[in-house]
Order: C-alpha cells, then sequence, then structure tokens
C-alpha cells in the first residue's frame, strides 16, 4: 500500500515541479545569465526549500501556517517582494558593451558564487506560499493518517532528490553552449523579459489566498 502511496506523491509532486512557476524562472535566469554551476547550485536551494516544507508538515507545522492569516500573509508578502527584487535587479542589466562582455569568455555577470545560487534557490522555494500549500494538501489529502514517519520522511527525500534532479536538467539545457552563445546577443533583452516575468510571478504570488 505505501509503495503505491510514495508513486502517487512522486508522479503529483514531478507534475508540479515541472510547471511553470517561481522556481523555473529563477533556474532559467541564473543559468542563461550566469553559467551552469549557478543555475545547478540554484536548484540545490531549490531542493532545500523542498526539505524545509516537508519538515514543518511532518511536524503539523503546515497547518498552522495555512490557517494563520498573519503568519501566511507574511511569508506570502516576503516571498512576492524577494521576486519583484529580483526581478527588478534583472530589467536594470546593462547592455554587454556597457558591461565588458566578450563572447565564450567569463563575464561580469558570471561573478556569482555557488552560497549566493545556493541562497537565491532556498529563498525562491521557501518562500513561495504556493508551495506550502501545494505540500500542505499533500500531507493531508494524498497521505494516509497511517503511514509510518520513515515512509513520509522517504517521500521528502525522493521529493528532494526530484527537485534537483529536474532542475538540474533544466541547468544543463539552458546553459548548453550554442544556447548561450545566441542568447549572449541579446542578454539583456532577456535578462529584462525575465524580470518582468519575475515581477509578474512575485504579484502573482501576493495574490495568493489560503483557499
Amino acid at each position: 500500500m505505501f509503495f503505491t502511496q510514495f508513486l502517487t506523491v512522486a508522479i503529483v509532486h514531478l507534475l508540479a515541479v515541472m510547471s511553470p512557476g517561481p522556481d523555473f524562472a529563477m533556474v532559467t535566469r541564473n543559468s542563461l545569465i550566469h553559467s551552469r554551476k549557478s543555475g545547478i547550485y540554484t536548484s540545490l536551494g531549490l531542493a532545500g526549500g523542498i526539505g524545509v516544507h516537508v519538515t514543518y508538515c511532518l511536524f503539523g507545522i503546515g497547518i498552522l501556517i495555512s490557517q494563520s492569516i498573519i503568519i501566511f500573509s507574511v511569508i506570502k508578502f516576503i516571498g512576492a517582494g524577494y521576486l519583484i527584487y529580483i526581478g527588478y535587479k534583472s530589467i536594470r542589466a546593462k547592455p554587454k558593451e556597457e558591461i565588458g562582455l566578450i563572447q565564450n569568455a567569463p563575464s561580469a555577470s558570471a561573478a556569482i558564487s555557488p552560497l549566493k545560487s545556493v541562497r537565491i534557490g532556498f529563498l525562491t522555494n521557501v518562500l513561495n506560499p504556493k508551495a506550502t500549500l501545494f505540500m500542505l494538501a499533500l500531507f493531508t489529502q494524498v497521505i494516509s493518517t497511517t503511514t509510518p514517519k520513515s515512509w513520509e520522511i522517504m517521500y521528502g527525500v525522493e521529493m528532494m532528490l526530484a527537485t534537483f534532479a529536474w532542475f538540474s536538467i533544466v541547468s544543463v539545457f539552458f546553459s548548453n553552449k550554442a544556447i548561450k552563445s545566441w542568447v549572449s546577443r541579446f542578454q539583456h533583452y532577456i535578462e529584462r523579459a525575465t524580470g518582468v516575468v519575475l515581477i509578474a510571478l512575485g504579484i502573482k504570488v501576493a495574490l495568493v489566498s489560503q483557499k
């Protein structure tokens, strides 16, 4: 029974992870604008965020978050503000002539540390109220109250690994040399467009309700 439940959780979570959202936008941005390494480290941060969601759901804190208007709103507006902030910085991206970019060479925009990439991914995921509601729904609607904690922990580990694996694939794709070579000609336009998307997602997050 629990193995069937495990497969259900894995499939539902994977479909949710693959759907476009703040996580996808952030990994794509960091992979295109910075580097493959940045995208993969961002993916690691996203997986860490999943770990946080799983942990508080295991301890029943997820229900408290979803039912408390104050706590939910604080998380929601901090998350929305973070996305809008990153989006604003992206919109202010300068053309490569202004920052001395040289095609196929390290650039100023590529200078981002692994720790910063992990932090970006972690905050993007852990401050997303939609992720909070999704994980809570998963743990209350799909996972049975009779499910042993050991299995629930296994579900959580699988979701973290699946998140990291999927977004690592996204990172590898968008950091492909051919794609980045083409992107380098329009980099500041793409970064600005990504900024608009992130701001739109931030506004969407701000409008998320508890229901």
